[in-house]
């Protein structure tokens, strides 16, 4: 288990799914953890952390709250943005697929004015996901935005060396996200992930570990760990 002992982590999205499960194990491992979400902690697992209220498009609040933790390790983008369009591409809502770009520019606002404020050795996580390298249909928004992601991650990590700067690449996760409900939730993720090189749907705390690998291992960045259960290459 990694040793995080006098080390600040900022994980935005911390209160649930992804998010939730890193801030965990950075607890576990000694780190001082924020988390930062739009509503505040939803549950008693934050109880042990500092919990903030800030939505990364709002670029004020932003530089607000890495000037007050001026100085941190860490920082953990697991957010969203907002709402993602999803459907056929030349049926789809042009207003909702510019907006699904949401999540690129909370990850850029993010790493632009903290960067600046965080250690010189410290390590930054951001998230993708597994459309952006494997068609799936009605996500060709997704996965143009998971695209421009991973693309940034690999472009600004030459420009904010020695900071490290890498993302995750996440396949189908059971996390609130999935708003279906029981039988249907299941038949879901088992239809879904049923051609899958590992046939399942992925847990959070999964993606989460690999969050701690590339905040720990200080020879690894601009690059994308899959953590898609085989999705990908299938």
């Amino acid at each position: 288990m990694a040793k995080f002992n006098g080390k600040k982590s900022i994980v935005f999205g911390g209160t649930s799914g992804i998010g939730l499960e890193t801030a965990k194990l950075l607890h576990q491992a000694g780190a001082e953890v924020v988390t930062v979400s739009r509503r505040g902690a939803i549950s008693d697992q934050n109880d042990a952390m500092q919990n903030e209220i800030a939505n990364v498009l709002d670029r004020d609040s932003l530089q607000t709250l890495f000037e007050k933790h001026a100085g941190f390790d860490f920082l953990v983008n697991t957010a969203t943005g907002g709402p993602r369009a999803v459907g056929p591409f030349l049926e789809m809502d042009l207003d909702g697929f510019q907006g699904s770009f949401a999540k690129l520019w909370g990850h850029v606002n993010t790493v632009r004015l903290g960067a600046p404020l965080m250690a010189q050795d410290g390590a930054i996580v951001l998230l993708s996901g597994y459309p952006a390298r494997k068609y799936r249909p009605g996500t060709l928004a997704i996965g143009t935005v998971g695209n421009a992601v991973e693309g940034f991650v690999k472009l600004v990590s030459a420009e904010i060396n020695p900071i490290r700067i890498n993302a995750i690449c996440p396949g189908l996760i059971d996390t609130p996200m999935v708003l279906k409900e029981g039988e249907e939730r299941e038949e879901y993720f088992s239809n879904t992930t049923g051609n899958h090189l590992i046939p399942r749907v992925g847990k959070p705390e999964e993606v989460a570990l690999a969050a701690i690998f590339l905040l720990e291992n200080q020879f690894v960045t601009g690059t994308i760990v899959d953590v898609d259960g085989g999705a990908i290459p299938a």
